[in-house]
């Protein structure tokens, strides 16, 4: 199969808005909704696909991937039964309780 990904199933999962541009650009897409679990297993594909354009993304680019990125983690939360809220007050304990990433340190093991 063309342009398939590393799964054997057919498709992938999109943004909800892309059907009705591919139908303003003239052409029909085929489409089904997906089941719960179904649903899950390709939101996780796509975040290791938006992961993967993120890396390979130019400085220009990276901006957009990083909110691909965003946007199918926070659909990946919400399938999980967390907020966006919640994914941030999560995020701002760990990073009070551990810090950030804005330090730039490397760890390179202990003595």
């Amino acid at each position: 199969m063309q342009g398939a990904e590393s799964t054997s199933r057919v498709g992938k999962l999109v943004r909800d808005r892309i059907p009705e541009i591919i139908r303003k650009h003239g052409s029909e897409p085929i489409t089904y909704v997906a089941g719960p679990e179904e649903y899950r297993d390709r939101l996780r594909e796509k975040i290791g696909e938006e992961y993967d354009e993120l890396l390979k993304a130019d400085e220009r680019d990276a901006p957009g991937e990083v909110a691909d990125l965003v946007e199918a983690t926070l659909a990946y939360a919400a399938h999980l039964g967390i907020s966006a809220e919640q994914v941030e007050e999560i995020r701002a304990a760990k990073a009070a309780e551990r810090g950030g990433f804005a330090g730039r340190i490397i760890w390179i093991g202990n003595r």
